[in-house]
């Protein structure tokens, strides 16, 4: 194996990256971000690594969720809160339902970056860059808007940072505490159709907590907080770079920007500059895996990005499309199982069940992501592997972005709150009905991985 450093990735074929006008404004920004604070720390990617070990082995369930492409300008309190909240309420249900804990990871706080189909973008016969996210250029359709701006970099860290630090003050400070589940409510409470269950579900939780509290004559504090990390697609690799460091006290290098990088299925060749970067770093690390993959690729992937065979160091997160799941899943859970590789396997429905209605409004379908999940648990279940997680795109917001659910949301509804600039997300009473739906899918418990 070659020796690696945080920028061997530079000498490997690179995709998705952005070219700046001026290479001497970029490295100006990359030495300023590299002496910045780190965004994380190395104890808390080290406890992630062992929830996610612990999930392969059907002692845990990751939920991860949040935007597809996070904006500087949501970086507010309203847009935060509703995310934690959704999550936490997801979360509650799931806890409940599958007599398990559950990890807790957000797509926030460096989702800025967005892999494109195409480089350039043609309106009206005029050809510019592609807008991809936040942290490179803006989605206006001017020559300026869509340069690429090494300063967004910098613009980039301080909206994580925020995040991030918001986020910890809450979960921190109590707002996460089981005894006080109504802090999470949301709208849709008052009138979804699924708002009974969700409140007989936290009704039981409490209960519970209380019932251990008067036996064991204390109270519960491991219950006034839970856990909550990071995650983002390691797509913008001078971002990643910049705060790729070593720590006093542990081997090896961590990516310091977030707890749980993940590679696109857009850069997840085996030779290419993400590959390069991910095998480096000790993070536990996503691989988005799609059907392009092969059951022979997939192996030799795992090979050189965990070749000691580190439990909590490879998470699969598959997104086939509910038509393509059936023929593809199987034989690379097969080819998996049979490397000895130990990860732990998480279902994306959303990705793969992209469509376009007649107006050309790109959406999703409520039915199409909950066939996928009930596939993926069949699947795994039959094949004595076991589905561990879910990834899903979502906000806490009231907007109407994919179709169908309890309210049964149409392709006439979405027009009335779209407001993704990428793709389009679970609003909050589609996400808890989500939540309520894999409990019952999951009801089925396969063997352990051993």
């Amino acid at each position: 194996m070659n020796s690696w450093s945080p920028v061997s990735w530079r000498q490997k074929p690179a995709t998705q990256i952005p070219v700046y006008p001026s290479q001497d404004a970029l490295d100006a920004a990359l030495e300023e971000l590299a002496v910045l604070p780190p965004l994380v720390t190395v104890w808390e990617i080290e406890a992630l690594k062992s929830k996610i070990a612990e999930a392969a082995d059907g002692r845990a369930f990751m939920l991860q969720g949040g935007d597809c492409a996070e904006s500087f300008a949501d970086c507010t309190r309203s847009a935060v809160l509703n995310k934690l909240k959704i999550l936490l309420q997801m979360s509650v249900i799931l806890v409940h339902g599958l007599d398990r804990r559950v990890i807790r990871v957000g797509r926030f706080a460096g989702q800025y970056a967005k892999p494109r189909s195409a480089d350039t973008e043609t309106r009206d016969g005029v050809t510019l860059p592609s807008y991809r996210g936040d942290l490179i250029n803006h989605i206006g359709f001017t020559p300026e808007e869509r340069t690429p701006d090494p300063a967004l970099l910098l613009r980039g860290y301080e909206r994580a940072a925020l995040t991030l630090n918001y986020v910890r003050s809450l979960v921190e400070g109590g707002f996460a505490d089981l005894h006080h589940p109504e802090n999470w409510d949301l709208e849709f409470v008052g009138h979804s159709p699924l708002a009974e269950e969700y409140r007989k579900a936290v009704s039981e939780i409490s209960r519970s907590v209380h019932f251990m509290e008067a036996i064991l004559g204390t109270r519960a504090f491991e219950v006034n907080r839970v856990d909550f990390y990071a995650g983002h697609e390691a797509l913008h690799l001078y971002y990643e770079e910049a705060h790729t460091k070593q720590t006093a006290g542990y081997e090896g290098w961590y990516n310091l920007t977030t707890h749980f990088p993940w590679i696109g299925a857009r850069t997840v060749d085996i030779h290419s500059a993400h590959v390069e970067y991910m095998r480096g770093i000790r993070n536990p690390i996503g691989i988005k895996v799609g059907p392009a993959m092969t059951p022979e690729g997939l192996t030799h992937l795992l090979s050189v990005l965990n070749p000691m065979l580190e439990p909590g160091r490879i998470t699969l997160i598959h997104r086939f499309g509910v038509q393509k799941i059936q023929s593809v899943l199987p034989p690379l859970v097969e080819a998996v199982r049979n490397s000895g590789h130990p990860v732990l396997w998480i279902s994306d429905p959303m990705h793969g069940n992209t469509i376009t209605t007649a107006d050309g409004v790109k959406t999703r379908r409520f039915e199409h992501i909950l066939a996928e999940l009930r596939y993926a648990f069949v699947i795994h279940n039959d094949l004595g592997s076991r589905l561990g997680g879910v990834h899903f795109e979502l906000t806490g917001e009231n907007v109407t972005e994919c179709v169908g659910g309890a309210r049964g949301l149409s392709e006439a509804d979405l027009h009335k709150a779209y407001r993704s600039q990428v793709d389009p997300r679970l609003n909050y009473e589609q996400a808890v009905e989500m939540a309520m739906l894999i409990v019952d899918l999951a009801q089925t418990d396969p063997p352990s991985q051993t």
